[in-house]
């Protein structure tokens, strides 16, 4: 018996030691390779297939221009739109993990399949050797077959947009006291890496396509996003996966649908506290809610603490009482919606479609021997970006800073308008030397000659597209830094999405623009401003039509941002100049709109929250903000 105790006892300290023993933790930056990777590969397979597709759906399909134009736009709409689905999918069921990882095969398969249709000559319409008889269209099948591979692709893209938040799971640990360096390297390698993959795959894989074809420029991509796929799941063991998150999608569906439920509900005076549910673990620690939208606020009014109210605090039915967090949140997108639409119009064009086949009628050699393909020009809307980045960021801020004697910052929403400027602009010189090239292929003799190469350089195109560039860089960046910094920390998974959907409303904008033009401009059998042949269509005039759309777009936006009144940044700077830099201690906090983690309202309507308190959290963060 007694050793039968003492046996015990040993079992017992041994696996009280195997217990104590520290377990080895996973993430870390010993992931970064893989996810990065994952990511470049992708971005290098999906861009690289895009510039030249249209000589694709025109050549081995032969597509008219309005067709195959038509597809890419509404293809690109979808790829982007899908990462917001993607992204509830992975959040509130998938997980990151398999969001990221069901998104890379299913790209892959996407991939497969347009290589397929490259390298099987039943995917596609028979060769057409006697173009005068007439030509035999695509199938039904064949379309079905195409089409299909740009939906894996688009479906794909949706998950692989989860890559860098499951990225930031695998470095961002808070007990690390330099956390927010880790992050930092992270993030500055992962958009190292994905600008590289953009540019290779707009020269390296253009320039395969260009040379040896279809099935090889095709294969490259699909064997790179093979690798992608390959490369993430070859590290699943050494990931952290968070597979259950709560999803604001969800949120702001159940307050709507509370809001409709207790439409009959009158309101409580609004300083009746005790009326209004509350999330007790909330950082935004707000008390009732704003009086804008008021409609909305029904939707946490609480009738009844013993039926609506769990013992632990919380909502017994979501869908009937929702929290003022959830409330606040969802007025915060709503009040947000105008200023994002004025982003539209840097996504509606005239489709990257006719800017392959404007520089294929021009002379793009650097050399005697050396020919620059057509579908890489827009290397130089990117270098730009990134040229413009570095020269604002590191001499042009700083110099100001310099003679004026202070610190000198553009706002974002300033900087959302100036690239709505520049855009317009960019579209009136597009349309400027539309009208020239045209002009001069004409008198070159190339009317009816779709295939002549015109004595003007194509370095004529550098300077819309470096204008281009640098309203994308002014436009894009300012509207990332709007929505993250008018955002609560909740809700920054929202504001990264808003420049896809932006995006994607573009595309389908310009591809109703597009087919509106093509048949109003071709009623009656007249020739219409879209056609094949670029020299006899009228695309100047369309350039024309957009800038004007611009144009009152740019009226559009004085108009929204007047609506809108102050941002965060501008706010805290009033407060800080009125209280001697000492936020925290200042009465004036108790008028700050606490939905915002530190953001303020209109200063015309900051009498409205007074109700609001504002945890110290919020303010030594606003602190930082006014720093910066």
């Amino acid at each position: 018996m007694d050793k039968e105790l003492q046996l015990s006892s040993v079992v017992d300290s041994h696996d009280e030691m195997v217990s104590q023993q520290p377990q080895k933790r996973k993430g870390g930056l010993i992931t970064m390779p893989f996810i990065i990777a994952n990511e470049a590969l992708a971005r290098m397979a999906s861009l690289g297939l895009l510039p030249n597709m249209i000589l694709y759906f025109m050549g081995s399909y032969r597509l008219h221009l309005g067709k195959a134009t038509q597809i890419l736009l509404l293809s690109s709409a979808a790829s982007n739109f899908t990462p917001v689905v993607g992204a509830f999918i992975a959040d509130s069921y998938l997980g990151r993990f398999l969001g990221v990882g069901l998104g890379s095969a299913v790209s892959f398969l996407g991939m497969t399949l347009l290589w397929l249709t490259a390298m099987i000559p039943a995917a596609r319409p028979p060769p057409c050797s006697q173009p005068t008889q007439g030509c035999k269209s695509a199938t039904n099948g064949q379309m079905a077959m195409l089409l299909s591979a740009f939906g894996l692709m688009s479906i794909g893209n949706g998950g692989l947009s989860c890559s860098l938040a499951f990225g930031a799971d695998q470095v961002n640990r808070k007990d690390n006291p330099n956390n927010h360096r880790v992050l930092e390297i992270f993030f500055s390698w992962y958009y190292a890496f994905t600008t590289i993959s953009v540019i290779l795959a707009l020269t390296v894989i253009v320039y395969i396509q260009d040379h040896l074809g279809w099935k090889i420029g095709f294969g490259v991509p699909a064997a790179l996003m093979f690798l992608s796929t390959l490369f993430f799941f070859l590290a699943s063991p050494l990931y952290v996966k968070i597979t259950k998150r709560t999803s604001l999608f969800t949120g702001f569906a159940q307050v709507t649908v509370a809001a409709y439920k207790n439409r009959k509900l009158s309101l409580p005076p609004k300083d009746s506290v005790e009326f209004y549910h509350h999330n007790n673990s909330s950082d935004l620690d707000l008390v009732v809610p704003t009086d804008r939208l008021r409609f909305l606020n029904k939707a946490c009014v609480i009738r009844d603490h013993e039926q609506e109210i769990a013992p632990d605090g919380t909502a017994i039915n979501p869908w009937r009482l929702c929290t003022v967090d959830q409330v606040e949140e969802l007025k915060a997108i709503v009040r947000v919606i105008p200023l994002w639409s004025t982003g539209i119009m840097m996504s509606l064009n005239i489709g990257g479609s006719f800017g392959l086949l404007q520089a294929k009628s021009l002379d793009r050699h650097i050399t005697s021997h050396f020919e620059v393909p057509a579908g890489s020009l827009s290397v130089i809307m990117v270098g730009a970006i990134f040229v413009w980045i570095v020269l604002y960021d590191r001499v042009l801020i700083p110099l100001a800073s310099k003679i004026r004697g202070k610190p000198v910052r553009i706002s974002a929403k300033r900087r959302m308008g100036i690239g709505l400027f520049l855009s317009f602009i960019h579209l009136v010189i597009a349309a400027t030397f539309e009208s020239i090239r045209r002009k001069k292929a004409i008198s070159e003799g190339f009317l009816n000659d779709t295939h002549g190469v015109l004595k003007m350089s194509a370095l004529w195109l550098a300077p819309q597209l470096c204008l281009g560039g640098i309203a994308e860089a002014f436009n894009g960046i300012g509207q990332n830094e709007f929505y993250y910094t008018e955002f609560p920390r909740s809700m920054s998974s929202v504001a990264t999405s808003l420049g896809g959907l932006g995006m994607a409303a573009g595309n389908l904008v310009s591809s109703f623009v597009f087919s509106t033009i093509e048949h109003v401009t071709s009623k009656d059998g007249k020739d219409g401003w879209i056609t094949d042949n670029i020299n006899k269509g009228r695309f100047d005039k369309y350039y024309w039509v957009i800038a004007g759309v611009s144009a009152l777009n740019l009226v559009y936006y004085l108009v929204c941002s007047w609506a809108y009144g102050p941002t965060v940044d501008q706010l805290s700077k009033v407060i800080t100049e009125e209280n001697g830099s000492e936020v925290e201690d200042s009465t004036e906090l108790k008028n700050v709109n606490p939905l915002f983690d530190d953001k303020v309202s209109d200063s015309s309507k900051e009498k409205e929250l007074t109700e609001f308190k504002i945890s110290e959290e919020n303010g030594s963060k606003k602190e930082e903000l006014t720093k910066d």
